[in-house]
């Protein structure tokens, strides 16, 4: 794919309400081993989505069984995009290019799939930036920031170990003080991945964390620091000012960090995703995007939405628990996983 061979950047292995609780991110399993057929990303991908491809493929399937493309088909399609969270923008672009081309005209639901894979592709292939590591930034100070249940640490676990297959040297700071069970999940991933990890008790101060963290990376020469924060609700005031001070504190020893600001979200949030980009964009700074469990939703959709309204890069998604679960994002196999169509 055209998207992940950009010279510089890591290589081809990169491919509204409150939040429901998380069992899957309480614990950390250890990894089976990886069997030698295991299938390609692009199959787990389709089979991660499935939820999502069938919701949207099957509204299509209905409306254009021996039926001819006219008003009526067309806002019915125009609903069935819309429940489907991709967005009222980007359900008009595809209804008005399927008018513009196929009126009156028979209209075949693969047709229909094909032209969704083409325009969600479009909307898409701007943001599917594969994450750089940085080398002139030593430490590269990586800052992880979303809701509580998003799959955060398990994501900086799952990074830390494709950073070190690089050959990079990570830490880890558990900056995740609210939650034993955030601290000790990241302690697991530090084992696991073989890399150093700066915790403190439970209830001390994620800022000064933080500090003591970029301090000893700097000391030690860490290529890559990711600092795990704790989850929020994107509508506590007096918690997103504790994200502000982390990030001034971290800017008082380096005045260019945080160098990447990762926002996870939980695709079967929802439309609630979109006041998640707002608010943390507006606190934080976001930079990129990774967007986890689209396996276990009809509503993976929402990410084409977010695509469309904020233009943010998107760097990885997730389908899965395993560590080789979490890849690289790519606009032209995401669009025809959700469409339902094979590579």
């Amino acid at each position: 794919m055209s998207d992940d061979k950009k010279p510089g950047l890591i290589g081809r292995w990169f491919g509204g309400g409150r939040e429901a609780p998380d069992t899957r991110e309480s614990t950390v399993e250890p990894e089976a081993p990886v069997a030698a057929d295991r299938p390609s990303w692009f199959h787990r991908l389709t089979s991660g989505m499935s939820r999502s491809s069938q919701a949207i493929g099957g509204g299509i399937v209905s409306i254009f069984t021996k039926r001819k493309l006219d008003a009526e088909t067309l806002e019915e399609l125009e609903d069935v995009l819309i429940q489907a969270d991709l967005g009222v923008a980007v359900a008009s672009v595809i209804t008005d290019r399927l008018s513009s081309e196929r009126y009156g005209k028979d209209v075949t639901d693969q047709e229909v799939k094909t032209i969704l894979a083409d325009e969600v592709e479009k909307v898409l292939a701007p943001v599917a930036v594969p994450f750089a590591l940085k080398p002139n930034e030593t430490p590269q100070v990586v800052l992880v920031v979303g809701v509580n249940g998003s799959g955060k640490t398990t994501t900086i676990g799952k990074l830390a170990s494709k950073f070190t297959a690089e050959g990079k040297k990570v830490m880890l700071a558990a900056g995740d003080t609210f939650r034993a069970a955030a601290i000790d999940q990241l302690k697991v991933w530090a084992a696991r991945t073989n890399v150093p990890i700066i915790a403190r008790d439970v209830g001390s101060d994620s800022a000064g964390l933080a500090f003591d963290a970029l301090t000893k990376a700097k000391a030690e020469g860490v290529d890559v620091l990711m600092i795990d924060t704790a989850g929020r609700l994107q509508n506590k005031a007096e918690l997103m000012a504790e994200l502000e001070k982390v990030i001034r504190v971290i800017r008082k020893i380096d005045p260019t960090a945080p160098h990447d600001v990762l926002l996870v979200l939980d695709a079967t949030t929802g439309q609630n995703a979109v006041s998640q980009v707002e608010a943390f964009g507006r606190t934080a700074g976001v930079t990129g995007l990774v967007m986890t469990k689209l396996d276990g939703t009809a509503r993976g959709g929402i990410l084409v939405a977010i695509a469309e309204k904020f233009g943010l890069p998107v760097h990885f998604i997730g389908v899965g628990e395993g560590i080789d679960d979490l890849e690289p994002f790519a606009a032209r196999d995401f669009a025809r996983a959700i469409a339902g169509l094979g590579d």
